[in-house]
């Protein structure tokens, strides 16, 4: 007995270091495992599975793992058939209560909670096996933020809007933040981040299509509607909406739900697991939480089952910095899928900025959308600001510096410069400061372009650190912090453009070697006396922090404001003339803008450029409404097309589909078809992934054109020839008209995202005929000189800006 005792003790000490070994040999291993997890999440956004032919695989299905946000996520793991009641969770080592549920033969899913900031390892084992996988989930507070960078502040909350109607959670005694007030009215506190505890309503359609709150004593409401659900059964209208706030911006869940649910239990078996996310338009600098836009409920939509996710941080009237909005995104549908499970598709919709959105979240966040609905779009916003800065440059050169020229005063002929449509003969495009024009002794036409009741404004806006504010900014304290805000689009995005010495955000907007009117004069439209007197006094913008607050009628245009610009010398201001670089010396061209390289690089990097990345199903979708001279001009969705044809090869994903429009007759709208062509086209693709995106195409995803009814005109792949080909014109292109840019016009391409053009020496251009059918003489060649002594632009090759550009 003493002699097995000794042999017992000695093969103990054997095994010890041998299963020490086992372990450590295991630990690194699984460490090892993490650290290429962590690297390679980027091609699998929702949790690709781990090591491939393990028997136990562990993903997480609500976010990348490097992105959690809110300490908590939804995970999977796959383990053998019939083991999934043996799976165990750790998390740092301590061992999960998590409530793990079957979702098929082999695999289970739970919402674990309690992660720590920062790291944190997330192991699954089948209890009493060896097998066993692990991940790195790196925790982020649920205020954000994760990747865009040091928050905006001054952040003014907006919590008491309807639709939340209820005060920011308290996080000081003391300024700097929003005043928090009782029910009283007193001031309680302050609130930087503009947090609210998250809550549930019930709401319902009322059967004369409007929402009301369902009755808190659980009784049916009289005028309560019904919807009919695609399989044909007919349910109560009533809907669940989940409000809070995410990433300081406030969020809304909605779908149907039956009468009497309880909240924290939510009934799916309305839900027909697809998910649209609601993104919203309009512009704004930021430094505000925004709003909840009404779209957030769209009655159609939820009828069809659909539920609608939706953000006020993805909302451009709320701020266009879109790093932030894509975080934003993330973060929200993160919650969502915690909250209900994994969709079985992420399908965007929204109009204008909302379009914008989805192209750049599609590029720069693969695994959010799985499917676009762009409406009124353009490629992106950044490259916008190009060509809308030339705006008012050129609307002042034909009202103010060429005012003798009779040319400008045909409204038609002002798009020969301006590129964009040009109407006049009723309010919306006549010229509403026509007369005010005439009896300061400057030059008008009728109507106007496209510059004026479109994008009037929004230059000032964009650039000018003066012209600004935010809602609600009455209730923040101190006000010194408000007064100091630089109300620029740049430094809305400081984070991507990067800040000068000064501390102001660096601007991108270049005209330096720009030939305004180019093509207008090898039309013959313009003389070249009159080409080099537009580009002789053209001039640009000036710096941010050169700039001084707008005039009239900026300000208002009460009757008081009018007086004043009709009676102190240059307060009558429409085109911001005050901040413009203007030549003082007739003998000397007025200075150009130059651009910050830097700030152009860093709009490219961060992915706030559109490149053409596009890779899923898409219906770009848009009303015609050039005759009424609406900011979404038409030919942006082909400067789309355009970008992806040259990143992609091809752009067998993209449909796009105009319906016609006409001042003051109802509009009618396709986005309802599109849905429903957009889920048959994804159900295709589920069904037969190996047919890829073309293939899987339904009948209705083809390009196409529709009247002001919304009836087809034409439907195929030939309908939009001659646009961007030397093809005949289709039936859609012959159908409907689509102008330009004054960047195009100077002979910039239909994609229109070069901020920063090559230049080629004056001498060069006039060899190669640029100015064809005119040739300049000695003493014109001279003064293009003196205009350009640097060169003038050769767009045929690429921005001198793109980090990545080759020439």
């Amino acid at each position: 007995m003493t002699t097995d005792r000794r042999r017992l003790k000695f093969v103990r000490a054997c095994f010890r270091p041998a299963v020490a070994m086992i372990a450590l040999i295991g630990t690194a291993f699984a460490h090892a495992h993490d650290n290429d997890r962590g690297r390679g999440h980027d091609k699998d956004d929702h949790g690709g599975w781990g090591g491939k032919g393990q028997s136990v695989e562990l993903r997480v299905l609500s976010s990348p793992a490097r992105y959690v946000s809110g300490g908590d996520a939804r995970i999977e793991v796959r383990v053998p058939p019939g083991l999934q009641n043996k799976v165990e969770l750790y998390l740092n080592g301590r061992r999960l209560q998590a409530e793990l549920k079957p979702t098929g033969k082999d695999r289970v899913q739970a919402v674990i909670s309690g992660l720590a900031p920062g790291e944190n390892r997330l192991e699954a084992l089948i209890k009493g096996r060896w097998d066993r996988d692990a991940l790195k989930l790196t925790n982020y507070p649920v205020t954000g933020p994760m990747f865009s960078g040091p928050q905006q502040h001054p952040f003014v909350c907006t919590t008491t809007q309807s639709a939340v109607a209820r005060q920011p959670i308290v996080e000081s005694a003391a300024p700097p933040g929003t005043r928090v007030f009782d029910s009283a009215g007193n001031v309680i506190g302050y609130s930087r981040d503009c947090s609210i505890d998250t809550f549930v309503t019930y709401l319902y359609r009322t059967t004369g299509n409007a929402w009301a709150v369902m009755p808190a004593d659980g009784s049916r409401p009289a005028d309560l509607a019904q919807a009919t659900l695609p399989d044909g059964r007919v349910v109560d209208f009533i809907v669940r909406r989940e409000v809070g706030s995410i990433n300081r911006f406030l969020y809304s869940f909605a779908m149907l739900a039956p009468a009497g649910e309880q909240a924290g239990k939510p009934d799916l078996s309305r839900w027909n697991g697809r998910l649209l996310y609601w993104f919203q338009g309009g512009v704004a600098i930021g430094h505000s939480q925004g709003t909840v836009h009404g779209g957030s409920l769209n009655p159609d939509i939820l009828r069809l089952g659909y539920a609608i996710a939706h953000s006020s941080g993805n909302n451009t009237g709320t701020h266009y910095n879109l790093q932030l909005a894509g975080e934003t995104m993330m973060m929200t549908k993160e919650r969502f899928i915690e909250r209900y499970g994994v969709p079985s598709y992420t399908v965007g919709l929204g109009g204008s900025g909302g379009a914008i959105q989805q192209y750049i979240l599609g590029q720069n966040q693969p695994g959010l959308l799985d499917a676009l609905l762009p409406v009124q779009s353009y490629p992106d916003m950044v490259t916008q600001t190009i060509h809308v800065g030339d705006c008012e440059l050129l609307e002042h050169y034909m009202d103010a510096t060429d005012r003798t020229n009779p040319k400008w005063r045909v409204t038609k002929n002002r798009s020969w410069l301006v590129g964009m449509n040009a109407e006049e003969g009723f309010d919306k495009v006549n010229d509403p400061l026509a007369q005010l024009k005439l009896a300061l002794g400057y030059s008008t036409a009728v109507g106007t372009t496209e510059c004026v009741p479109a994008w009037r404004g929004l230059s000032p806006l964009a650039m000018n650190p003066w012209y600004g504010q935010a809602p609600n900014q009455q209730n923040y304290e101190p006000q010194s912090d408000i007064a100091a805000i630089r109300w620029t689009h740049w430094d809305d995005l400081r984070n991507i453009y990067g800040v000068d010495e000064t501390g102001a955000a660096r601007p991108t907007w270049d005209n330096v070697g720009v030939q305004y009117g180019l093509r207008s004069l090898q039309e013959s439209k313009i003389t070249f006396e009159e080409f080099l007197n537009l580009n002789w006094n053209i001039g640009g913008w000036k710096q941010p922090s050169e700039m001084v607050q707008e005039g009239f009628p900026f300000l208002g245009t009460t009757p008081a404001e009018i007086n004043k610009a009709l009676t102190v010398p240059g307060y009558f201001d429409p085109w911001s003339r005050r901040n413009m670089n203007l030549s003082t010396d007739p003998t000397q061209p007025a200075p150009r803008t130059t651009g910050d390289l830097r700030a152009i690089r860093g709009a490219y990097a961060s992915g706030m450029v559109f490149h053409g990345k596009l890779d899923r199903p898409t219906i770009d979708h848009r009303q015609y409404m050039e005759r009424e001279l609406d900011m979404h001009n038409v030919h942006q969705s082909f400067a789309v097309r355009q970008r992806v044809l040259e990143r992609m090869g091809n752009s067998d994903m993209l449909v796009i589909w105009f319906t016609d429009t006409v001042p003051g007759v109802p509009k009618a709208s396709q986005s309802m078809d599109a849905i429903a062509v957009m889920d048959e086209w994804m159900r295709n693709i589920q069904r037969n992934p190996h047919k890829g995106i073309r293939r899987n195409r339904p009948a209705r995803a083809v390009d196409s054109c529709f009247d002001v009814t919304g009836k087809l005109i034409y439907a195929g792949d030939d309908a939009w020839n001659g646009i961007l080909d030397d093809k005949a014109a289709g039936p859609c292109t012959q159908r409907f008209p689509i102008y330009s840019t004054s960047r195009i016009v100077a002979g910039a391409p239909i994609e229109g995202g070069i901020y920063k053009c090559a230049l080629k020496p004056v001498e060069k251009a006039v060899r190669e005929g640029v100015y064809a059918p005119w040739t300049p003489t000695s003493e014109q060649v001279t003064k293009l000189k003196q205009i350009f002594p640097s060169g003038v632009c050769d767009y045929s090759r690429p921005d001198q800006g793109r980090p990545w550009h080759r020439d």
